[in-house]
């Protein structure tokens, strides 16, 4: 059995060779095509593009065609040099970080081994086969979907869910590959993670475990023990670890003992965005030869001083579920992540940071890794601690059911010893979580004896007793969603767990159906949009852009998808007077929904104390509930988000509704507001809450007023009611728009407006506006919107790549609206004018 690699972050390796720097080159086996330049890390299908032999996979219908990709055996191979000094260490291993996904591995002709998980690092000793000068590594990839075939065969879940074919739960490689129901099935291949030679004598340092004590009175004490690799000579070692803060010395120590103890002076904690500063310390671990002072080997890591608690207490409504991040309860804000690409292999830095930044740019503070992906790079979990995002991370488990055989087993069991050392330490880790929706989705099939002990062999007693092994300290929370027991139904998620709300959506129930239930924890609830006009037409043939069409039904993963979206955007707003109209209206559509649900959770705070909405980014072009679109663009929905998020928010609940009976003569229970303030912020402030009752119609002051209000943090209070009947009985609520704001020391910190009827109701003005540009530098500007009349969800767009700090706004009657411009590329203000248009809710509508 081949030995796992821990993979850390490398400070020192004596002797090391890169192999992923080599010129590679891959080919075909099963056609024998010719050796053709390949990227490492990479995969078979980026590989094929660059090399011009497939169209670009994203385009139209192209996604079709590539399917054979998935069923060919893919050999890689490349000759590299090894220096002498290498081979006069007495230990020289291969290192895979990941190979993707059914491999045989060659070196200079010899079989080193198999592999079959991709989630899994390795490291073979290969001394005796290695030779001073050139050699030779193949690495060679059986079709995924023939181990399938071939493997677990009596493996048959009764529901396949997003694989059209089946069977991808019997092989150890990421879901979603196989089709998802926002993404494609692109079956990859390929060395997707780093591939290199180490060489070592006497001793290696496989990595650090790092326990942190926190006192009572605040301080806090390093406890950090040293692994070694077990072949290692122990005999005259010594180890010594150094502690820094932003480059600045904190703290050192030495032993022969193996462990130390460093007490940290003035210990800076690490809070969740929104909460305090982020501070990393870095520490350096060196493995010592005592007798000649000579590191041997070295490890550094960079954690975050903090504890994280999933607190779950009898209390008043049932069991709290809420994290308590140095004692102090955090409502969760955020959203579910889905690969960053289609194709992982060879994600960089700024591939992460793109969404992850956008992320709290909108004051979110967690992420859940959502576990039909991958176990994402170490930039990613780099970029959770440097922002303050917590990570809920999901097991790579989705869905459907797994094998329990005792070899799958011992293939999950390798998945963990590989991927906990190497995630455990980061600040971010707030939650390990068993699977995604696995006891959901299948109650009846788990309420059978032998389908429940191979779903409880896995999560209720494999990876816990791993976790118990090598990470005791992070919470562990076995499904998601998941009430502590099987077989419970969503109205338990009103007393205890986490919950997955899709009755809006999937039921086609109304919206206001959020507000019917009080949970205590939502992690996934969501309403899917089309991506903007402009990146419809990056993908669609000039000739197919229809949404029945053959590309963006391609582009439309869930069945019934289009057909649930134009429900939802006809129930709210009428029909749209064109295509591009309805892309837009789906973002409107998809914003107000998810406001509407947030700021429910929102309000019973501390009863909920949790909202990560489904999803934030997109693996391609695609339509989806995500909040951002593939190439970056922010919809409706992420700009929103920024506005629902806020630490301090005032909210409007309208506890009433329309409906349409006989004759569809339409019934109206709409009579109150209520107003409330919701809190989330570290430290006490006072505020000024401000209401205004406005004629859609010429801007008039009907009804408003203003209250001060305490806002302290972690609450929610209703704090006016408005009685809205005499105004109503006036004017008629076709007619009414309700603005309401907060103020913090004379500033506007929340501010949004509701209506009293279906937008699809309302006479909008035809908008009329004026844009005024002011160059602040090359790439920075601002934007000064005015228009004579009520515009709703007012948004502009610059065609040149940008960012903004507000979009899909209301714009009021005679008051200017200005909005800070970023640009990726320096432009003149004539550029900006030029470029620049806008568009309302009323240039949407027929």
């Amino acid at each position: 059995m081949p030995v796992i690699a821990c993979v850390l972050n490398h400070l020192f390796m004596p002797t090391a060779l890169s192999l992923s720097s080599q010129r590679w080159k891959f080919r075909s086996v099963s056609s024998r095509t010719p050796w053709r330049p390949a990227k490492v890390p990479g995969c078979v299908h980026t590989d094929l593009q660059r090399n011009g032999m497939i169209p670009d996979p994203f385009f139209g219908t192209n996604e079709l065609g590539l399917q054979w990709i998935e069923d060919e055996d893919w050999e890689y191979r490349a000759t590299f040099k090894v220096p002498a000094r290498l081979l006069s260490e007495d230990n020289v291993e291969l290192v895979a970080d990941g190979l993707d996904t059914v491999a045989t591995v060659f070196l200079n002709g010899a079989k080193i081994a198999s592999t079959e998980n991709m989630f899994v690092g390795f490291r073979w000793p290969v001394r005796s086969l290695l030779k001073v000068g050139a050699n030779e590594l193949v690495v060679r990839f059986g079709s995924a979907l023939k181990y399938i075939r071939s493997h677990r065969t009596e493996h048959v879940p009764p529901l396949k869910f997003c694989d059209p074919i089946g069977g991808s739960t019997r092989i150890r490689k990421q879901p979603c590959q196989f089709g998802w129901d926002w993404g494609p099935r692109f079956v990859t291949a390929g060395i997707w993670r780093d591939i290199r030679l180490e060489a070592w004598s006497q001793a290696r340092l496989v990595g650090v475990r790092i326990v942190q004590n926190h006192a009572a009175d605040g301080s806090i004490a390093l406890d950090l023990t040293p692994e070694l690799d077990a072949q290692s000579n122990t005999a005259g070692l010594a180890v010594r670890a150094s502690v820094s803060l932003g480059g600045k010395p904190v703290a050192v120590s030495e032993s022969r003992e193996g462990r130390l103890n460093i007490p940290i002076p003035d210990p800076q904690l690490w809070w969740p965005a929104g909460q305090g500063a982020q501070p990393l310390y870095d520490i350096k671990l060196e493995l010592i030869d005592a007798s000649s002072g000579r590191v041997l080997d070295g490890k550094s890591r960079r954690i975050g001083l903090r504890t994280i608690v999933l607190d779950r207490h009898a209390d008043t409504w049932g069991e709290s579920f809420q994290f308590l991040v140095n004692g102090r309860p955090v409502f969760a804000k955020g959203a579910n992540w889905v690969p960053a690409h289609s194709f992982v292999a060879g994600l960089g830095r700024e591939d992460y940071a793109r969404d992850l930044k956008a992320a709290v740019a909108v004051n979110m503070n967690m992420i859940r890794l959502w576990g039909g992906g991958v176990y994402e790079s170490e930039h990613f979990y780099d970029l959770c601690d440097e922002l303050g995002l917590m990570l809920w991370h999901d097991f790579m488990f989705a869905c459907s059911t797994y094998p329990a055989d005792d070899a799958f087993v011992e293939l999950v069991r390798q998945e963990l010893l590989t991927q906990i050392p190497r995630i455990r330490d980061h600040a971010c880790l707030a939650l390990w979580c068993g699977n995604n929706e696995i006891a959901q989705v299948n109650r009846e099939l788990l309420d059978m004896p032998k389908e429940r002990a191979e779903y409880e062999r896995i999560f209720h007693k494999l990876i816990p007793d791993t976790l118990a092994l090598l990470d005791p300290v992070t919470p562990y929370w076995p499904s998601s969603e998941w009430r502590g027991a099987f077989h419970t139904l969503m109205p338990e998620g009103a007393k205890r767990g986490d919950t997955h709300f899709w009755e809006v959506w999937h039921s086609r129930k109304p919206v206001k159906e959020y507000e019917n239930h009080a949970l205590r924890f939502c992690s996934e609830f969501g309403m899917q949009s089309y991506s903007s006009p402009e990146t419809q037409r990056e993908i669609c043939p000039a000739d197919d852009r229809n949404i029945f069409g053959r590309t963006l039904e391609n582009h439309q993963k869930n069945m019934q998808g289009n057909q649930i979206m134009l429900d939802y955007i006809t129930r709210r707003y009428g029909f749209p007077k064109d295509q591009d109209s309805l892309f837009m209206l789906s973002q409107l559509n998809q914003a107000y929904c998810m406001k509407v649900a947030i700021e429910h959770y929102r309000r019973l705070a501390p009863r909920c104390m949790g909202a990560l909405y489904w999803q934030i980014n997109d693996c391609w072009p695609v339509a989806s509930w995500s909040s951002i679109e593939f190439n970056g663009r922010w919809k409706a929905l992420h700009y929103a988000a920024r506005r629902f998020f806020a630490p301090a928010l005032v909210s409007a609940h309208v506890p009433g509704d329309e409906s349409q009976g006989k004759g569809n003569y339409r019934h109206s229970t709409v009579r109150e507001v209520h107003l409330h303030t919701v809190y989330d912020a570290p430290k006490p402030a006072r505020a000024t809450l401000r209401w205004d009752l406005l004629l859609i119609a010429g801007g008039k002051r009907v009804l408003g007023g203003s209250k001060k209000v305490a806002l302290l943090p972690g609450e929610s209070l209703l704090q006016k009611t408005l009685d809205l009947a005499k105004p109503l009985a006036l004017h008629g609520r076709d007619n009414l728009v309700l603005r309401y704001a907060l103020d913090i020391g004379g500033r506007c910190v929340s501010e949004d407006s509701v209506f009293l009827t279906h937008p699809r109701f309302l006479t909008l003005p035809r908008p009329s506006t004026k844009a005024a540009v002011r160059m602040i530098s090359k790439t920075e500007a601002e934007i000064a919107f005015r228009s004579p009349v009520f515009q709703h969800r007012f948004n502009f767009s610059l065609g040149l790549p940008h960012q903004c700090d507000d979009n899909f706004f209301d714009l009021f009657p005679g008051e200017s609206k200005t909005v800070r411009v970023t640009l990726v590329k320096p432009a003149a203000r004539r550029q900006l004018l030029k470029a620049l248009t806008w568009r309302s809710l009323a240039d949407y509508l027929a």
